[in-house]
């Protein structure tokens, strides 16, 4: 009998799921955060996947990682529910308020792809995390996402319109103001991006380095029209590789 289970790293903005079937995973979706407790021996069903609930796995074992304190405790009741916490992530020097997210994700692409490793999170927070060769953390930074600083703009001024990411760069010189916004936020995102990439190469000139989150493709492209030498690599599912790392005593 195949065994399964489901992982949920709860985002920021979203639930980002992965079926993991006989140590394998072989679905990911997304889902909208959770506004009530989960009954204690079945996983709401608008949280899964049509093929699981074909198959009737409703009340699978559940592994979370989460930054968000409150959709934590909707998963207290749930009897098969193990929460991922820093104390399962075997890499050193990790300080207490490293996000969950973060760790799992470096440790996922280290093993993945190799050390030492540089992993570059475009989420709702776009986030550098370090590690070397002896799998210690070396540091990192965080600042606002892409999508973060647009809607951000929107919100926070009288007349500034709402913009979308473009497909590919936009022009730096705009002629209107949908393209200026999207032309300052992209520029200097992606210059601070290849700041960091190339401070970290000077340290670890044979580090991967990885892009993952939600805008990770579309980092991805901006960074290789811009700087087409950089030698970077794009995984959004870095974080479940950690999850599996994290959890192969239980699977």
């Amino acid at each position: 009998m195949s065994k399964s289970c489901l992982f949920i790293a709860v985002g920021n903005s979203r639930l980002h799921c992965a079926w993991c079937k006989n140590k394998e995973l072989v679905l990911f979706w997304d889902a909208q955060h959770f506004s009530n407790k989960v009954e204690r021996s079945e996983i709401p069903l608008n949280l899964l996947s049509n093929k699981l609930i074909e198959q009737k796995l409703t009340n699978i074992p559940v592994f979370v990682a989460s930054v968000v304190p409150k959709q934590t405790e909707f998963w207290a009741n749930y009897a098969n529910c193990q929460v991922i916490t820093l104390k399962d992530i075997k890499l050193q020097n990790i300080y207490s308020t490293l996000g969950i997210d973060r760790a799992l994700s470096v440790w996922g692409g280290g093993e993945t792809y190799g050390y030492p490793c540089l992993v570059i999170d475009g989420g709702t927070a776009l986030t550098f995390t370090g590690v070397d060769r002896q799998k210690q953390l070396i540091g990192g930074a965080i600042l606002p996402g892409l999508r973060t600083q647009f809607l951000t703009l929107n919100q926070k001024t009288a007349a500034l319109p709402e913009v979308s990411l473009p497909a590919t760069l936009p022009p730096r010189w705009a002629s209107n103001t949908e393209k200026a916004i999207a032309s300052g936020i992209i520029y200097t995102t992606i210059a601070g991006i290849y700041s960091y990439i190339q401070n970290w190469q000077r340290q670890y000139p044979d580090s991967q380095i990885i892009l993952t989150g939600g805008d990770a493709e579309i980092l991805s492209t901006y960074l290789r029209q811009q700087y087409s030498e950089l030698k970077i690599k794009s995984d959004r599912n870095l974080i479940f590789y950690g999850m599996q790392l994290a959890t192969s005593s239980f699977l």
